[in-house]
């Protein structure tokens, strides 16, 4: 069975998908009344789930009128991914983002669910047994080539 975190996560994304805009703003307090739950579990959600890592932007707006406000970071075109790959990974990566753009991959499928999996399970600190920061500087030329290999098709 699903947790409401999960509930809350998939109904934000699909009224995004539905966003024309490609954002959507929504009130904090509205959202928990509407899953019955509390505030800080809309943070919770939001601050978890809708990372930069991820492929979102998020913006807060506190007070009478505040807001959040929810973007969907898209990627560049395939031709482009191998500059961007440099560009964002750089010579070194951690895990967390990492498998945040791994993710951010996957959800616009330019990696199905097995080809994530296997990058994940290849770049993990478990199977990097090597000490910092050797092991973010092996992570991120594992990665770039992974994925410059399986996305160069």
């Amino acid at each position: 069975m699903r947790n409401i975190s999960d509930i809350i996560e998939q109904y934000l994304k699909n009224i995004l998908q539905d966003s024309s805009e490609g954002l959507i703003e929504i009130q904090r307090n509205d959202l928990a009344d509407k899953f019955s739950c509390v505030p800080s579990q809309i943070n919770y959600v939001i601050s978890t789930r809708f990372t930069l890592e991820k492929g979102y932007l998020v913006e807060s707006k506190r007070g009478g009128g505040g807001y959040i406000r929810i973007q969907r970071v898209e990627l560049p075109a395939q031709f482009a991914l191998n500059g961007h790959f440099h560009q964002h990974i750089g010579d070194e990566i951690n895990q967390t983002a990492a498998e945040g753009l791994i993710y951010q991959l996957e959800e616009a499928g330019f990696l199905n669910r097995r080809e994530a999996a296997l990058v994940k399970a290849a770049i993990s600190r478990e199977v990097l047994l090597i000490k910092l920061p050797y092991r973010d500087q092996i992570r991120a030329r594992m990665l770039k080539a992974m994925l410059i290999s399986v996305l160069g098709k």
